[in-house]
């Protein structure tokens, strides 16, 4: 997929046109080699690790703050407040391994020579350079996280785990 959308920003003469998604897997694995597939791969792992930690610790941590320091009640407002703060800091975590990944998935074959090369050169536009793009994703995985923690709130109170 992003290749797909990546297509759009090339000029027309170096544009792959795939049909749809089975057509691009098809083509690249032909064109390019099987492995190409899985370019940008471990920034996709180090990213979903960043996220779950950011998005599971930092919501119950703030939430516990929120309902033993600070004395809020453990009522719908405590849940929003606490997953808007885990919404951020897990943008704030996951930004640099996402450009990283968005550069190495994005790049032409031997761009990059792995993901080190990708580092370096992000880091030469300053630490800035690996938060491009922030506001936007942060719009996109707030609310994300907004609404995982209020649903799931809703079902531990409407399904209790039981006693054991």
């Amino acid at each position: 997929m992003p290749r797909m959308q990546a297509d759009l920003r090339l000029p027309v003469e170096g544009r792959r046109n795939y049909r749809h998604a089975l057509d691009g897997l098809w083509r690249v694995s032909r064109e390019e080699g099987v492995t190409v597939l899985w370019s940008g791969g471990s920034a996709v792992v180090a990213r979903s690790i960043m996220m779950t930690i950011a998005q599971i610790a930092v919501y119950e941590q703030v939430k516990q703050v929120f309902l033993n320091r600070w004395k809020f009640k453990d009522t719908i407002y405590t849940h929003f407040l606490s997953s808007f703060v885990a919404g951020v800091v897990a943008t704030i975590l996951t930004q640099p391994v996402d450009v990283l990944k968005t550069r190495l998935m994005n790049a032409q074959p031997g761009r990059y020579k792995n993901v080190i090369a990708c580092v370096v050169h992000t880091a030469k536009a300053g630490p800035l350079g690996f938060y491009k793009g922030f506001v936007p994703a942060c719009i996109r995985l707030t609310p994300h996280t907004i609404l995982t923690w209020l649903l799931l709130e809703q079902l531990r109170k409407l399904f209790p785990p039981p006693n054991i």
